[in-house]
């Protein structure tokens, strides 16, 4: 059973709790609106997100690493599927505006890392943290995402990458009252590019979502389990627990060899 208010989750505590607290890591959440095949919720990735944040800085703050964790940014890059109705775009420009400003109040309290816990694969925040790294050199920004955090091997057989067998199987460990039944579910086939350069990954562009896939997924999910979500949110929140108590109170230097 959970103790609340959770004191490591910033939209569940108070200033009273705050104030007992000096954070060296803040964790800002990142996720998406967006069709996950015929089964799965809008905003998978968000409960994905919070759900992983939230036990991997629990799994910390037991340890002695005190990690506060911010409300999930529940927009992300989905400039593919502007066709398909509602999902939510939100373009890399904007994602930088907003950074700005998180990093401007994570300095201004004392804490020297933000830590982007990404949710969706069209998320790239790389050339972002490279831009900030200039603005806020005082500030260690890094981004995890969490779903290649642990190994999928000898957890899932069918392999994809939207609403397939490991984001299904998280989904019904997590909000098993929001995912539908895989008989409902699409098989998650799709078209794969045909060019070399695409093909061994030295050359990439946006894949045209509605044109790829036509139930919005890519992977099978028939042989989703709960047990497999449970297993492998388990492996993910070990390592990015390990992850926050190894950057906690160091600089730079001291993490290069």
């Amino acid at each position: 059973m959970n103790k609340y208010p959770r004191p490591f989750i910033l939209a569940e505590t108070n200033w009273k709790e705050i104030q007992q607290h000096a954070f060296d890591i803040v964790v800002l959440p990142w996720g998406a609106t967006e069709a996950h095949n015929y089964h799965l919720p809008y905003a998978t990735d968000n409960y994905q997100a919070d759900a992983i944040a939230y036990e991997a800085a629990d799994k910390a703050w037991k340890k002695g690493t005190k990690v506060l964790v911010l409300p999930t940014i529940p927009f992300g890059v989905n400039t593919g599927q502007l066709d398909i109705p509602y999902c939510v775009n939100m373009n890399p420009s904007t994602q930088l505006a907003i950074l700005k400003d998180v990093c401007d109040v994570v300095k201004r309290h004392g804490a020297t890392k933000l830590v982007i816990l990404n949710g969706h694969g069209a998320n790239n925040f790389v050339a972002i943290i490279r831009e900030l790294a200039g603005q806020f050199p005082e500030l260690f920004v890094s981004v995890v995402n969490w779903y290649q955090s642990a190994p999928k091997d000898g957890i899932f057989v069918n392999k994809g990458d939207h609403a397939d067998e490991m984001e299904t199987s998280v989904m019904m460990y997590l909000h098993p009252n929001i995912v539908l039944p895989l008989e409902v579910a699409g098989d998650g086939a799709n078209k794969k590019f045909n060019v070399k350069g695409f093909q061994e990954g030295w050359a990439w562009t946006q894949r045209p979502w509605t044109k790829v896939t036509k139930d919005t997924g890519v992977g099978d999910p028939s042989l989703s389990t709960p047990e497999k979500g449970k297993l492998f949110i388990e492996k993910c929140t070990d390592n990015i627990c390990e992850f926050f108590c190894n950057i906690d109170k160091k600089n730079i230097e001291s993490i290069l060899k």
